[in-house]
């Protein structure tokens, strides 16, 4: 008990600073490009600090996935208490995927790195568990707005697969293409693809 009292007495919010600069490294150098002296040097803290907190390099990377897993539960913890039709909802779901992404680019940038990017070194994860998560709930959404009557019946894979795809295309086509982005294309893709274009 001293010694966390003595760690945080000198090192006030060290654990958040070795979390965010650690994310910030690994998004852009990978894991195995990045060392423990950069990590420590960038947050302003010591090694014994980082190793209070993590034990090494590999815990401060799995507690960096369990932060994003959390972020994610807390975005879609909202989205499951949000009133109004799927849509609606679809909506919101996207609204906050992007807030989410505006305020924690580094942590975006590493995990789809990771998903997307060339083998880095990294531990062993199950990454694919956050693509899951958001299918699991686009699903439960749907079928929510389907017990309504707000929505025909229809394939509930096919409908992730195009709230997921479209979402994801136009998040992507932000970053690569900074020049077309907009904001309420997703909202406007999402009414399209339900509405439909049949008169």
């Amino acid at each position: 008990m001293e010694v966390k009292n003595k760690i945080n007495s000198l090192e006030p919010n060290a654990r958040e600073r070795l979390l965010e600069t650690a994310a910030n490294l690994f998004a852009e150098k990978g894991y195995a490009g990045t060392y423990v002296r950069e990590i420590v040097e960038k947050a302003g803290v010591s090694k014994p600090v980082l190793y209070y907190y993590f034990q090494s390099k590999e815990g401060l990377f799995f507690a960096i996935l369990e932060w994003a897993a959390d972020v994610q539960q807390n975005v879609l913890k909202e989205i499951f208490e949000a009133s109004g039709t799927v849509i609606d909802r679809f909506v919101y779901l996207y609204r906050r995927v992007y807030e989410g992404i505006q305020q924690y680019q580094s942590l975006y940038k590493m995990i789809n790195g990771l998903i997307y990017g060339p083998p880095q070194g990294a531990p062993e994860y199950d990454y694919a568990s956050y693509q899951r998560h958001m299918f699991d709930a686009v699903k439960q959404i749907y079928a929510e707005g389907v017990s309504k009557g707000e929505i025909r019946k229809a394939d509930a894979d096919e409908v992730a697969f195009l709230v997921l795809s479209l979402l994801d295309f136009s998040l992507n086509i932000d970053k690569v293409i900074p020049v077309l982005a907009d904001a309420q294309r997703p909202e406007r893709l999402l009414r399209l693809a339900f509405e439909g274009l049949v008169p």
